[in-house]
């Protein structure tokens, strides 16, 4: 039985709070070698059981356990330069697992590809004002030059990464807005390899075209012209798909 099958019914959630429980009991450092014994898919829940539990994951104890036991030679991984930080254990585990679970990556550069995901996906999300693609492109590029890429390899690398956080965002208003701005920047010229892939520029429309095109109806109808005057502009043909036929 899982940790959460255990949780699930309202009288033994509450008999594990009680402090009476002798699982209550239990010291710090051995519930965090039960935890991290537990699918990360079960951890939201667990940190909701209690207090101290929620305490535990917020802690940097808990997540170095975690690094070591998931990802045993992160300890061996050297600092990198460059704009993006690598970050305490509970930033490192998240790029680890997203590098492994997203880009099925096995190798010495596997965590920095993860930490620029986790950054490229934070910074399109600020509800604010995101930084302009070419900017966040741009620092991805020198990002992975510095670690002694090739320029090819940082292009076609910063292109898969692009098109993973387009791929894994939520199909909700904030995405088709955010695509949306994506297609009406106007373009920049600027040398290869800052250059934007035409996969990406291609893969922003489709989507907009299709998985989100109930949003233009919704929203301003005149943006999908718009947006579509964008597309003849840079795709010939485009298909017909895209005008909804």
């Amino acid at each position: 039985m899982s940790m959460c099958s255990l949780m699930a019914d309202d009288s033994t959630s509450a008999s594990l709070v009680s402090s009476n429980c002798p699982f209550g009991k239990v010291p710090d450092h051995l519930l965090i070698e039960i935890f991290i014994r537990v699918p990360i898919s079960e951890w939201g829940q667990i940190s909701c059981v209690k207090k101290q539990w929620a305490n535990l994951f917020r802690e940097e104890c808990l997540w170095h356990a975690a690094l070591v036991r998931s990802f045993p030679l992160a300890g061996q991984a050297k600092r990198w330069p460059g704009p993006i930080p690598r970050g305490l254990s509970k930033r490192r585990y998240a790029a680890l697992y997203v590098s492994k679970h997203i880009f099925s990556l096995d190798g010495e550069m596997d965590e920095i590809v993860g930490h620029t995901y986790l950054f490229l996906k934070e910074q399109l999300e600020i509800s604010t004002m995101p930084p302009q693609s070419g900017i966040l492109h741009g620092t991805i590029i020198d990002q992975f030059i510095a670690c002694g890429m090739s320029r090819d390899k940082a292009h076609d690398l910063a292109s898969k990464i692009w098109l993973a956080v387009i791929d894994n965002s939520e199909e909700n208003e904030q995405t088709f807005l955010l695509l949306k701005r994506l297609a009406l920047e106007g373009d920049v010229f600027l040398p290869y390899p800052y250059s934007m892939s035409y996969t990406v520029q291609w893969r922003v429309f489709e989507k907009l075209f299709t998985d989100f095109r109930d949003c233009f109806n919704r929203f301003n109808r005149v943006d999908y012209y718009d947006v579509l005057a964008c597309a003849k502009q840079k795709f010939q043909p485009i298909p017909a798909a895209w005008l909804g036929y």
